[in-house]
């Protein structure tokens, strides 16, 4: 991966989040007996696809990368902060909030949010 990740505090606790709802729900899946998978696993395999990605490359055509103006940098006010879909055409769908530093070679995940319920934080950020 040519990009290390940085992640804020509130991104990266909701990451962990996600992740342990989908954790949960596999191992209730499991213990059913039930093929189909639900919602959150669905979900967490869709942010860990799309920081992935990201991380391999920020301007992949799937990611549809571009410019969000209502989240300040966290480390520079005059740079700039990016949208990436983790969702397509899905009503609600997911956006992943990113900047790139503080150093080279480095990208922070500022947040995930439902597209239509933004509200996000730019706090200190953690490796990761």
């Amino acid at each position: 991966m040519p990009f290390s990740p940085r992640w804020t505090e509130e991104a990266d606790s909701r990451f962990r989040e996600l992740q342990a709802a989908a954790t949960a729900s596999l191992l209730n899946r499991q213990k059913n007996r039930k093929a189909k998978a639900a919602r959150a696993e669905g979900l967490f395999k869709q942010i860990e696809k799309c920081v992935r990605l990201l991380l391999d490359n920020p301007r992949h055509p799937g990611l549809k990368t571009h410019e969000y103006d209502s989240i300040e940098h966290p480390y520079d006010k005059k740079s700039k902060v990016f949208e990436a879909y983790v969702q397509n055409q899905t009503p609600g769908a997911y956006r992943l909030f990113w900047c790139y530093g503080p150093q080279k070679g480095e990208i922070t995940i500022i947040g995930s949010q439902k597209n239509s319920t933004l509200e996000l934080r730019c706090s200190d950020s953690m490796t990761f």
